[in-house]
This record gives structure tokens, C-alpha cells and sequence, in this order.
């Protein structure tokens, strides 16, 4: 009998990474020690979530190959590491089976190819499913009491660097920031006349591109970071299963801090490009 493997470890640290090599290991031994079965294949994803297949390229090409008939049974430690999702373990299960190729969970003492085994991976797949909704409400929990004691979470950004939770300030970009404050407030230009002056004189925005576009510079003009104040959870993932973020229109609290690092530019100077921007929601071009 062919026989494949799926192992999966959900992060990239390093006690991780052992038990993702230990796993590995772990199946060979098994495999191993059944003379009437074939190694073909060990498929293994590596610091990526249960909860959606949708990212996990390893998973992905397995049943490609199972759909092209490369092997006849899988096996894989337990419900939680194949899918953290009900309808995914079904699903994939049953496709399998109706191509003959069986699922074997070691742990959970599952054969997809058995007569009640749709039943019991319906309820261990439950039960994986809402320790992945415990696991992600747990993990937003901490998060927001980490922001609320002014750990930064997310990317460096044009004037400063985001490292091990805390931002400091990068002249060379900061140099950037005060130039466009000063146009818009002081110079009276627009957004996109800036964006212009910036990809002519060769000023490249904080990705490295070579062209502005206004859309860039009223990002800048509204960052409350220049001032030396710290929003988070702008953006929220409403769907643990999904991971796809979504604005915060609402839907939990943000996080504010006002006077959290070294501002690039003055508060009032932030203020009144504020308030140009305000007077400037009635259509007319910022």
C-alpha cells in the first residue's frame, strides 16, 4: 500500500520547529515497522494556521496528488493537525474516500475508510474547531493588554522603525514626512501636487516605489504617529477561521495613546494639517 504523510506545526518557533522534525521522524517509524506499506510521500506544512486549508501549500498539493492517484492512504497524527476547520475535515475526507484513499488519524484512532468514522470525525473536528476560537480569543486578549502597555504591533512606516515592539524614529524618512507637512500647511499644496513634486524630485515612498500618488500622502497627513501618538487595532479579523482582516468600523475598541514616542513633527503642526484636510472633505482636492 502507498501510503502519505501530513504533518503540520502552527508556528515558526524554534520548539516548533523540533516537534515539526519530530513528527517527521515519528511517521517514518511508523511506516517503518508495517512491511506491507510504501513510504511515497511526506507533506509538510511549516508555521501556517489549521484553520483554513486556503494557505497551507503542502495540504494543497497532497490532494493534488491524490487526485492524480499517487498513493492510497493517508496518515497523519490527529483531526487538529489535518483541518481545525468541521467543514473542511469533512469535506476533504469524503472527496478522498470517494477516491478510495483513506485517512488514518493515529492520536484519535480514526480510519476515514471505517463505517462510523465520518461521525467521530465530526465531533473531534468540533472540538478542534472551537479550541482554534478559545486559542484566537486568547491570543486577541493578550494583544490588546500588550497595546495597552504601548507595545507596537505592525510594520516599519516612512520616518520610522518598527523593532521588538517599539518605534524609532529614522531621520532619512523623517526628513520626507516634515517636507510634506510643510508643503501642505504651509506651502498650500495639494496631495497630488505633492505626490508629484516627490516622484519628481526622486524620493522614493516607504515601499521603495519610485512614483507617489496622493492616496500615499493623505495616509501621511493623517498618521497620528508623526505626533507622537499610537492607534491600534485600526484593522480587526472578525473571522478566526478566515484570518482576513477587515477595517475597525466599530466593530471592537481601539487602543489610543497619546504622547507614546518621539514625535516627527509638532502637535500643531499635525492639528492643522488636520484641519485643512476637514475643511477639505466637501469635495474640494486636499
Amino acid at each position: 500500500m502507498r501510503v502519505a504523510v501530513y504533518c503540520r506545526v502552527s508556528t515558526d518557533k524554534e520548539d516548533q520547529i523540533n516537534s515539526f522534525e519530530s513528527q517527521k521522524r515519528y511517521f517514518a517509524e511508523i511506516i517503518g515497522r508495517r512491511t506491507e506499506w510504501e513510504l511515497c510521500g511526506i507533506y509538510a506544512d511549516e508555521g501556517v494556521s489549521g484553520t483554513s486549508t486556503a494557505k497551507r501549500r503542502e495540504f494543497n498539493r497532497m490532494m493534488e496528488d491524490a487526485r492524480a492517484g499517487r498513493f492510497d492512504r493517508i496518515i497523519t497524527k490527529e483531526v487538529s493537525r489535518f483541518a481545525r476547520n468541521t467543514v473542511d475535515a469533512l469535506t476533504f475526507t469524503r472527496e478522498l474516500r470517494g477516491r478510495g484513499i483513506g485517512v488514518e488519524f493515529v492520536n484519535d484512532g480514526i480510519n476515514t475508510l471505517e463505517p462510523d468514522a465520518e461521525l467521530r470525525l465530526a465531533i473531534m473536528g468540533s472540538i478542534a474547531q472551537e479550541e482554534s476560537r478559545k486559542t484566537s480569543s486568547r491570543v486577541k486578549w493578550g494583544q490588546t493588554r500588550r497595546m495597552e502597555q504601548g507595545v507596537v504591533f505592525g510594520r516599519s512606516l516612512l520616518g520610522y522603525d518598527v523593532k521588538d515592539g517599539q518605534l524609532t524614529i529614522n531621520q532619512e524618512g523623517a526628513r520626507i514626512v516634515r517636507k510634506i507637512y510643510q508643503w501642505y500647511v504651509f506651502g498650500g499644496m495639494s496631495s497630488a501636487g505633492i505626490a508629484k513634486r516627490l516622484t519628481e524630485e526622486g524620493i522614493r515612498t516607504a515601499r521603495g516605489n519610485r512614483e507617489w500618488n496622493s492616496g500615499v500622502v493623505i495616509k501621511i497627513l493623517k498618521n497620528e504617529k508623526y505626533c507622537g501618538d499610537l492607534l491600534q487595532k485600526k484593522t480587526v479579523t472578525p473571522d478566526y477561521l478566515t484570518h482576513q482582516k477587515r477595517i475597525n468600523r466599530g466593530q471592537e475598541a481601539m487602543v489610543y495613546l497619546r504622547d507614546h514616542h518621539e514625535p516627527v513633527i509638532d502637535r500643531e503642526l499635525w492639528e492643522r494639517a488636520r484641519e485643512r484636510m476637514c475643511r477639505s472633505r466637501s469635495g474640494k482636492k486636499t
